[in-house]
């Protein structure tokens, strides 16, 4: 995928430097439509006055709404609170990490990827389990039934077996159905490509998609119980490190 040239401006735009912006949402997992936005995430690095003095700090940037054009989500965290997401068995930051979707990198960045795989514990198959149950929770819930909750199921308990078995964060579900080989998934992202008018599905496809959550959420429990992923993360002393070296640099 190019980058969308119009997004760099809203890298340039953000109120503090950045270590990284990645795209993260429909892009990143395969199947954006036209109408879908682009998801900004990324680390941002609070003025040294913020970090040690007692006001409240934005450890957390928020924006979103048509700029220039597009319609953008932008969330990014200070270097600290990212840092500790990343300890906490959150495979949501280290897909935004390892997004191969670069908008801006530094220097950081790559030594922060390097850093990734020393966070990844066996125990990061709650993570994928939990969102899978969201999205099936909220796919269920709507008359007629959407294409893009449904794929949003696929792709987290794919990327959860993927990473309970390899050790590594594939996000982009086209990639994943390579090795699982799902018959139905091409026609589900071609319906999410074409727009919200191929969106929908019908009552008859809800007992197959049934069967296949269940399968796929045990198939999951499975890898976990089974992986020879480590119980705890082994990156805390590395990433200390890092975030001291980040803060000295900024105070030079």
């Amino acid at each position: 995928m190019n980058i969308e040239p119009r997004l760099y401006k809203q890298v340039e735009q953000h109120p503090y430097p950045l270590l990284f912006t990645t795209i993260s949402g429909a892009h990143l997992y395969g199947f954006p439509s036209p109408d879908s936005d682009f998801d900004l995430r990324g680390i941002h690095l609070l003025p040294l006055t913020d970090v040690v003095g007692l006001r409240e700090a934005d450890e957390t940037v928020e924006k979103s709404g048509i700029h220039d054009g597009l319609e953008i989500d932008l969330v990014t965290h200070d270097v600290k609170k990212f840092f500790l997401l990343m300890l906490k068995k959150n495979g949501y930051v280290l897909e935004q990490l390892l997004s191969p979707l670069v908008v801006q990198t530094t220097p950081e960045h790559e030594e922060l990827k390097a850093l990734a795989p020393g966070c990844i514990t066996r125990h990061h198959a709650h993570h994928y389990l939990g969102f899978a149950a969201t999205q099936w929770k909220l796919f269920k819930k709507e008359d007629p039934p959407r294409v893009k909750p449904l794929l949003y199921v696929y792709r987290v308990l794919l990327t959860g077996i993927h990473l309970m078995r390899t050790g590594q964060i594939e996000a982009n579900l086209l990639h994943l159905n390579e090795e699982a080989k799902l018959p139905y998934l091409p026609e589900l992202i071609a319906r999410k490509l074409e727009g919200p008018e191929k969106g929908t599905l019908s009552a008859a496809d809800l007992a197959l998609h049934q069967q296949e959550y269940e399968r796929l959420t045990w198939e999951l429990e499975e890898a976990r119980e089974h992986s020879q992923l480590p119980e705890n993360a082994s990156a805390n002393g590395a990433l200390n490190d890092l975030l001291v070296r980040v803060r000295l640099k900024q105070a030079q």
